[in-house]
């Protein structure tokens, strides 16, 4: 049994085309981190679960430093109570065959870089289950700029809290230093609660909790949402003028309102970050008679005559259409 195995971490994230860490993992250009960090989960999470990544989100867990965004490339380490004969040969495989110094709780630390954030499951251990303190979370600090997120207990609140410049995640502290456990892998895919981490996943922790966007998603994530916070942008600002209604808004938008909207986003200044995304298709779709529903499912709007043919998709049920709120 070895620890971290860099074939192991490609095999898992197959759906990953581009630049890789030495260990395997994908790495999710810092520019999409940037963008990403600045946006909500509830705006990030749709592109996720109509592509059926249904189990990403956390919220259970504490945080040492509320308001404060978390951001990175996760790497996982995955834990167990201890078995006596199990442990054992752990430790000195470890120690004899990879060279490996201290407990544990430390080797997955090794290998931290700028922008990663650690993920321990911990099964839920807090009692004797507390793998970092505040000489540890120091040390994440000082390599990822970042912090970590760990499915237990934290010790040492006190000198955590102290730190700047970092977010931890974690279920309970406890006084309790880390014993009785044993690691079974590196990079490995692990539980937080009811979501699934894969080695190299977006990280995001915001007061909503924690989203893990698999890497090859991050891109289209970031990009729809940024697409919906815009839109609501102009929103705000149409219902204020009292020209439309939040139910017009918040309805699949005709051609008039998707010209409206692409006029403004043209010219407005509020609208200059987001210049690189393109609302053609969009626009489009509306002058032929179609819109997009929550699922990306291609609808024709009831009562429409305008001639044209369908966008390339399938026509779906309206039923399973969602509003944006």
């Amino acid at each position: 049994m070895i620890f971290f195995n860099r074939d192991d971490v490609i095999m898992l994230t197959p759906k990953w085309t581009g630049e890789r860490f030495d260990d395997g993992r994908p790495r999710v250009p810092d520019e999409i981190l940037k963008r990403i960090s600045v946006n909500t989960i509830t705006e990030l999470w749709r592109v996720l679960y109509v592509n059926g990544y249904k189990y990403q989100f956390e919220r259970s867990l504490k945080v040492t430093h509320p308001g404060r965004i978390l951001i990175g490339r996760a790497v996982t380490a995955d834990f167990m109570p201890t078995r006596p004969d199990l442990h054992q040969h752990l430790l000195n495989y470890g120690h004899t065959v990879e060279n490996r110094k201290g407990n544990f709780n430390q080797w997955a630390l090794d290998q931290l870089v700028k922008d990663d954030v650690v993920v321990f499951d911990m099964k839920g251990k807090i009692y004797e289950g507390c793998p970092w303190g505040g000489n540890l979370t120091s040390t994440i600090k000082r390599k990822t700029g970042q912090g970590g997120i760990v499915y237990g207990g934290l010790r040492d609140i006190e000198q955590i809290e102290g730190l700047t410049d970092v977010q931890f995640y974690y279920l309970d502290n406890d006084p309790t230093p880390f014993m009785d456990t044993m690691l079974l892998g590196i990079n490995v895919p692990v539980k937080i609660g009811g979501a699934v981490c894969l080695p190299g996943d977006v990280v995001l922790g915001t007061s909503s909790g924690l989203l893990f966007i698999p890497p090859h998603l991050a891109e289209p994530a970031v990009v729809d949402a940024e697409k919906s916070h815009i839109r609501d942008i102009w929103g705000f600002i149409r219902i204020d003028e009292g020209k439309y209604t939040a139910a017009h808004v918040d309805s699949p938008w005709g051609a008039e309102m998707w010209e409206d909207f692409t006029g403004w986003f043209a010219s407005d200044k509020q609208a200059e970050p987001y210049k690189h995304l393109n609302f053609d298709q969009e626009l489009d779709d509306a002058r032929k008679g179609f819109y997009r529903s929550f699922f990306g499912d291609i609808i024709k709007f009831k009562g429409s005559t305008t001639e044209g043919e369908a966008p390339q998709g399938a026509l779906s049920d309206p039923n399973k259409l969602a509003t944006r709120d």
